[in-house]
């Protein structure tokens, strides 16, 4: 089959690999039909991990059911079905928890598992023409026959999910102020997911204009920092209090006003834009260890991060990946209901083929590539 190959930093192809298949009896394989590239696959794309050569990426992926082991029974060949970024057994102490995403078993020796990202397991990756799925009865949300939102279903992998998972984090209530930092594609889908909530106002921070157009299109405040003081602005709008929550969209490779890579700015101006005893979700990506880190410090996942006045304020927070079994059908079912449609983030509908030219573009911010749907069915022009 055709898959999206890692070969080295800034470079990835399309290559024909060997095809998936059944190697357990709770296994499935998936033919997808959308896959889409996220932010957090430039962390490999970029040689800011340690993904070797040969590696399939993609885990934001959905299709539909081409084969089963003869251990599953809630799927069959034929369902149109979205699998979580999370790799999951279901059945160990997190996954009944409900806390998928730190999955004790498909991982050994590692809290968590994902298809085609580097320490998440032996997992291919999805941005290719088929996908392994293991434990597929709990890893497979069905969906509705045929093609209707198969762009807004192709977010339940992960951002619509993630950027609800961060509201979660925050504890985000109905006629709260909500700052999120950051407007890719997750901060996006967390502002959309707090003014869902109910938020009374969002504020978005970020500095790309097409990204801060579509912040602005659903409802949120945009606020470019490399144009005004972000924390200012954000107390001014609050009657000098700061914001109820905040939310870290970014992760360790955010930049200061220079472009300079400081990866504790965003947590930092957070505690700032915050009022006291607010609270902080973090789904930006942070890493124990980066080798194009600016410092030794920042190699080591070591953040200068002001704890200071983050006590002082009593501020609270919470971090981590998203438990996406935890929010995907409710989501599912919000789209279908019409009530959400996050595909408005979708700016790209395009071939397989075209996958390496896709993330060059994407990882230079270009206008019109803020978030990419691969469809290995369609067509090359």
């Amino acid at each position: 089959m055709k898959a999206v190959v890692y070969k080295e930093p800034f470079k990835v192809a399309v290559e024909q690999v060997e095809d998936p298949r059944i190697q357990d009896p709770t296994d499935a394989l998936v033919r997808i039909t959308s896959t889409a590239i996220c932010g957090s696959d430039l962390h490999m794309y970029e040689g800011r991990t340690a993904a070797e050569a040969g590696i399939v990426f993609g885990h934001e992926n959905m299709g539909i059911v081409e084969e089963v082991g003869q251990g599953v029974a809630g799927v069959k060949p034929g369902d149109r079905v979205s699998m979580p970024f999370n790799v999951a057994c279901g059945f160990c102490r997190n996954c009944l928890a409900g806390r998928t995403a730190f999955c004790l078993t498909v991982n050994p020796g590692f809290a968590g598992g994902a298809y085609g990202y580097v320490s998440m397991g032996p997992y291919g990756g999805g941005q290719a023409e088929y996908l392994r799925v293991p434990f597929a009865d709990f890893n497979c949300l069905r969906l509705p026959p045929g093609t209707e939102h198969e762009d807004d279903f192709a977010m339940l992998a992960d951002i619509f999910p993630t950027g609800y998972h961060a509201t979660e984090l925050a504890q985000v209530s109905p006629g709260e102020t909500v700052v999120v930092s950051g407007a890719g594609p997750v901060g996006l889908m967390a502002a959309y997911s707090a003014l869902l909530r109910g938020a009374s106002k969002v504020f978005v921070i970020d500095k790309v204009p097409s990204r801060l157009a579509l912040a602005e299109q659903i409802g949120a405040i945009p606020v470019d920092y490399s144009k005004v003081d972000a924390v200012e602005q954000i107390t001014e709008q609050t009657d000098g209090d700061g914001a109820d929550k905040g939310i870290d969209a970014v992760g360790y490779q955010a930049t200061a006003q220079e472009g300079e890579e400081q990866p504790a700015v965003v947590l930092n101006s957070l505690v700032k834009a915050v009022r006291p005893t607010g609270m902080l979700g973090v789904v930006g990506l942070y890493v124990p260890s980066d080798p194009g880190a600016p410092n030794e410090d920042a190699a080591h996942g070591r953040l200068l991060f002001n704890i200071g006045e983050f006590w002082e304020k009593g501020l609270r927070m919470a971090t981590g990946q998203a438990n996406v079994k935890a929010y995907n059908q409710q989501l599912r079912d919000l789209i279908i209901a019409g009530r959400a449609s996050p595909s408005f983030v979708v700016s790209k509908r395009l071939p397989l083929e075209d996958a390496p030219d896709a993330y060059r573009r994407f990882d230079k911010r270009e206008d019109g590539y803020s978030k990419v749907v691969l469809q290995p069915g369609l067509s090359a022009a």
